[in-house]
């Protein structure tokens, strides 16, 4: 079957492509996703732009507006005919995977759980500003990778120690700290 048939038959809330098929989601099934969701989940991960699945521009104006928008690639902001200005989020693995090694490393983690991978993605998603989800921003800004990494970071390493994972002596104070003070900082050499 189609992708359009399977939207029918699931009625899902979300489409997630990665399968670099320029134009998958088109206008159709975009306005679809619309009309069986309030805030269509519309995810056009695959790299590079060209061949995402749709842009961020047609994906805000297919559903006037409502869709929860994120790409593989980077989206310019996008405003519509009525005023209205969206910030499309990146997905990228640069949010969770150095951050997940940081706590790991802060708490000589001995094995990462599933539930350590949720503590992350709830550090990511609690770093999102009230702000930043008015304008449909689904991850921060890229200028704070840095803070959202030392937060995951400490989400994790907290995690390690509740569950008994830690292999560190004890438990820092202040675990965020920590974290921060594990991360390469870089110098200007001049």
């Amino acid at each position: 079957g189609s992708l359009r048939e399977a939207v029918e038959m699931l009625r899902p809330s979300a489409l997630i492509g990665v399968a670099a098929q320029p134009a998958a989601f088109d206008e159709e099934l975009c306005r679809r996703m619309a009309e069986l969701n309030e805030r269509p989940v519309i995810m056009a991960l695959s790299n590079p732009t060209s061949k995402a699945e749709c842009t961020a521009a047609q994906a805000y104006a297919w559903t006037d507006g409502r869709a929860v928008f994120a790409s593989g690639s980077p989206f310019d902001e996008v405003t519509l005919d009525d005023g209205r200005t969206f910030t499309p989020g990146q997905g990228n693995n640069a949010w969770i995977f150095p951050g997940v090694g940081l706590g790991v490393l802060a708490s000589r983690a001995r094995s990462v759980s599933d539930d350590a991978l949720v503590a992350a993605a709830q550090a990511l998603a609690a770093s999102v500003t009230p702000s930043q989800l008015a304008k449909g921003c689904l991850y921060p800004r890229l200028e704070d990778v840095r803070d959202v990494s030392a937060a995951v970071a400490a989400a994790v390493a907290v995690h390690a120690f509740a569950e008994g994972s830690a292999a560190a002596e004890e438990r820092p104070g202040d675990v965020l700290a920590h974290c921060k003070s594990l991360m390469y900082e870089p110098h200007d050499s001049a």
